[in-house]
């Protein structure tokens, strides 16, 4: 074996040591998640708990044709509908979001600001709207939603009860309501389950913090009140906001009896975009909260697993992988042209690119099959759907490559997703 072919196996070697010895936590998540279900299998169901007083916020922008539908799925809540009042900002709409969401129950405000785009900006003109106009209400809490989801019945009743629990913040059970559309959407709602069962869930068990995933959660109002506001406003104001939380100690709870829906994307384009903002969104958060993430973790604090956590979230593993591929290839490329000499470093170097795509795809494809067999009952489609989407499923999570890739060096923008899935949720099921 030559120098070069030593290197190359010495490389990969590490690599793949280097991403075990980051990641294995997320193993032993899978077997936690494992104890969890069996264990909240034989737990009550919602109890007559304390009732409190909430606001919904929608941030809404030409949602025209689904907001009528989750604002429906809200008011059909087994939970008194004097307690839950419907905002709907309708943020630099050109269609009639407005009269659709007015139309359906809610209190709607307009607002037009070609300067400051985003979710986050929305969500604080709202909030700062209802303490103006509506702080008389005292409200325990603001849910969050996006204008495409649809909630379970007992959706509301289920965060109250974990909220009770003294969590300031927390977040849901992510379903959608286009799984079966192709490739790409089931690709979307695969992870967002896995997100749900085999992340969330474990951290709830073990008393971690959870984390936001984009919509559907719960906010306590003296957060805030305490914060000044919705004051995330990175591409990814979710994350954002679960990371300077938990740096400040907060702990996110998750509620697995609150069932949402949510509409993917079907196309490539559509996809490329949203995840390349979610990408770029990411390092924002990483290059903002990342050496203070670092200080949390080696402070010793409680919260310092969870600061860990989160590191490892936002630093996508992803670019291990575009590593190894990267040096690997360039081996390869540089064999090919002659650049270096030998039959065995292309070999080598073939192998271990063969090698690296080929484990990537045997985790991810893992990970898809156990979070279909495991959540088989509340993926609504078809069986044979089912089970071939557990085949695309690695296929669609390795698109993240080129696109973290893209990310690194292309100016992001927010850019809007149309929702065209006009489902209730008896629908949906």
């Amino acid at each position: 074996m030559d120098s070069i072919t030593t290197f190359i196996y010495n490389f990969n070697t590490l690599m793949f040591l280097l991403f075990a010895l980051m990641y294995a936590y997320q193993i032993v998540y899978m077997f936690v998640a494992f104890k969890a279900k069996k264990d909240y299998k034989s737990e009550p169901g919602l109890q007559n708990d304390h009732l409190n007083k909430y606001a919904v916020i929608i941030a809404a922008r030409n949602e025209e044709l689904v907001i009528g539908q989750l604002i429906k799925s809200i008011k059909k809540q087994n939970y008194p509908e004097e307690l839950i009042d419907i905002f709907v900002v309708a943020d630099n709409c050109t269609d009639h979001t407005f009269q659709a969401a007015k139309q359906a129950g809610a209190i709607v405000r307009e607002r037009f600001n070609k300067d400051q785009v985003g979710k986050g900006y929305a969500l604080d003109y709202m909030l700062k709207t209802i303490e103006k106009e509506y702080s008389a209400k005292n409200y325990a809490g603001y849910f969050v939603f996006d204008a495409d989801n649809l909630i379970d019945e007992n959706y509301i009743a289920g965060m109250n009860q974990t909220f009770n629990q003294g969590y300031r913040v927390v977040t849901s059970y992510r379903n959608s309501k286009n799984f079966d559309q192709n490739w790409i959407s089931s690709g979307y709602a695969l992870w967002f389950l896995h997100e749900a069962e085999y992340l969330n869930l474990p951290r709830m068990f073990l008393n971690t913090s959870c984390a936001i995933s984009g919509t559907g959660f719960l906010v306590h109002a003296d957060l805030i009140k305490a914060n000044g506001g919705w004051i995330h406003h990175l591409l990814t104001e979710d994350i954002e906001f679960s990371v300077s939380q938990i740096i400040k100690g907060e702990k996110i709870g998750y509620c697995r009896k609150a069932i949402f829906y949510d509409e993917q994307p079907v196309t490539f384009k559509q996809s490329w975009n949203q995840r390349l903002r979610w990408a770029k969104g990411f390092y924002q958060v990483f290059g903002n909260y990342g050496k203070k993430l670092l200080i949390g973790i080696f402070k010793g604090k409680r919260n310092s697993f969870s600061c860990y956590d989160m590191a490892m979230i936002i630093m996508p593993a992803v670019l291990i992988s575009f590593l190894s591929i990267i040096v690997n290839g360039s081996f390869l490329l540089a064999g090919f042209f002659g650049i270096l000499e030998g039959v065995e470093t292309i070999q080598a170097s073939s192998m271990a690119l063969l090698q690296c795509v080929g484990q990537i795809y045997v985790i991810l494809f893992i990970l898809g099959v156990i979070t279909t067999l495991t959540e088989w009952r509340e993926i609504h489609c078809t069986r044979w759907k089912k089970i071939a989407y557990t085949i695309t499923f690695p296929l669609f999570m390795l698109t993240y490559i080129p696109i973290a890739i893209t990310a690194l060096f292309k100016d992001v923008k927010w850019k809007p997703i149309a929702h065209t899935v006009v489902k209730s949720v008896d629908d949906v099921r």
